[in-house]
């Protein structure tokens, strides 16, 4: 498909297992840059880059990019909240290390702020602490999705001249779902500059309180999907909306087992995972642009939507 080998395209959420096959997948669908953690499987294909320069040079290359995304903040430890000692997080050390997009929490409280599930909590004296160090080093700040609406807004008005994203989030006016985003918080993220990354996930879809109760919930479809981009499309415009596949298994998997279910609780969760049917791998992007030009949008939207808003936003905060 000429717009896909035409198109930096970036994946503003992909963890998923990288072994060959799914490498395989990625080249094949044409995935340029993916946001994941901050190990490299596969160095002669995947390169770890920490500016849009260095992205755009291994597109040039042939090569992946990969973003080092640290989901939520739980990773930095309690150390800067004891008695004594340095206040700040320590965001630098990872820096070093490569990390360039951080959230704040994973569905529940942290000592930083609230999660999805208890979205009334706010931003925590430790949460302001982290979102100053974060701003500081330019990092690009995850709210939204797994971190609560409070927590986000929060965040946001600390610095709303800064762009912020959610890497992999949902419409809750589509779909009642704890890991949806309300128009309002949508509206924040365009309002900063940002991008709403759109999650592929069936189940903040199609999960809701009609349904919670059953141990899994129908396979999503790809206009379902898509009614999703024109949400966004609609309320904010196209230049706040991109992929956030959060593409991590492939196919229907049961992968209840061993989750914790405060956590990863029913309402949000089926007990068997899938993604929506016709693009239930990264390789059927192909599927996903052709849903978008069937339904109006032109090559220059197509091209934001795959690439060009996430990058736009990483070179407004990274300055390179």
């Amino acid at each position: 498909m000429t717009i896909l080998r035409s198109t930096l395209v970036v994946d503003g959420c992909n963890g998923g297992p990288m072994n060959e096959a799914y490498l395989k997948k990625l080249k094949a669908a044409g995935v340029n840059c993916r946001i994941a953690g901050g190990s490299i499987e596969f160095p002669d294909e995947i390169v770890l880059t920490t500016t849009v320069r260095e992205i755009q040079q291994s597109y040039k290359q042939g090569k992946i990019a990969q973003i080092y995304h640290g989901h939520y903040a739980d990773f930095l430890g309690n150390e800067h909240n004891q008695p004594m000692g340095d206040p700040r997080p320590p965001v630098a050390e990872f820096y070093e290390q490569g990390l360039r997009i951080c959230g704040i929490c994973y569905n529940v409280v942290n000592i930083y702020g609230g999660g999805c599930l208890e979205p009334h909590v706010g931003l925590t004296l430790a949460g302001r602490r982290l979102v100053e160090e974060i701003h500081k080093l330019r990092v690009v700040l995850d709210v939204g999705g797994h971190t609560g609406e409070k927590t986000s807004l929060d965040a946001i008005e600390m610095a709303p001249e800064i762009p912020v994203v959610d890497t992999h989030g949902n419409v809750l006016a589509l779909n009642d779902n704890p890991r949806c985003n309300s128009d309002r918080m949508i509206e924040a993220i365009a309002k900063a500059g940002g991008v709403l990354g759109i999650n592929s996930f069936s189940d903040f879809m199609v999960r809701n309180p009609k349904n919670d109760h059953l141990p899994s919930t129908p396979q999503a479809t790809l206009d379902q999907y898509l009614d999703q981009f024109d949400y966004i499309r609609k309320l904010v415009g196209v230049d706040y909306v991109g992929l956030g596949t959060d593409n991590v298994i492939e196919g229907g998997v049961r992968v209840w087992e061993g989750m914790n279910r405060a956590v990863m609780t029913p309402e949000s969760y089926s007990e068997v995972w899938t993604y929506p049917k016709d693009f239930e791998s990264i390789s059927d992007l192909p599927n996903f642009v052709r849903g978008l030009i069937n339904r109006g949008w032109s090559t220059g939207e197509i091209r934001k939507v795959l690439g060009e808003n996430w990058l736009r936003v990483y070179k407004q905060v990274w300055g390179v």
